[in-house]
């Protein structure tokens, strides 16, 4: 019995400290009628950019079900981030967020919404980590 409760509250505690990062850019993916654009373009650009300045690993985390058509967030912690690499993370993951919004067809792909100044603190709700 004791190994047990010792297991699950080690289990519980993982969650509970599992979040490093205080600070998230978030992502809205939106359905316009035909389901949610793909989030390639921007786990791409995260990849590249970890790659280029070596860094080890970013928070991402996904919050879903929050419409009909599969609408959901995406949440990228950027604490571990300088504040150089923070502007040039902003400017090219808003860059690549433009890009797909503009390569999208208007009345069929959904959209990405980012507000490049706006952070959302400590997570506290259900997501998952990509």
């Amino acid at each position: 019995m004791k190994k047990i409760l010792f297991t699950l509250g080690l289990f519980l505690s993982t969650f509970f400290f599992a979040q490093k990062s205080e600070n998230y850019l978030q992502i809205g993916y939106a359905s316009i009628c035909c389901g949610t654009p793909s989030d390639k373009p921007v786990m791409d650009f995260v990849s590249q950019f970890q790659k280029k300045n070596k860094i080890k690993e970013l928070e991402v985390y996904k919050q879903s079900g929050l419409g009909r058509e599969g609408e959901y967030n995406l949440y990228i912690g950027i604490d571990k981030l300088s504040k150089t690499q923070k502007t040039s993370f902003i400017k090219g993951l808003k860059k690549a967020i433009d890009a797909q919004n503009s390569a999208r067809k208007e009345n069929r792909d959904g959209i990405v919404n980012f507000n490049e100044t706006e952070l959302v603190k400590k997570l506290i709700f259900p997501t998952q980590e990509i």
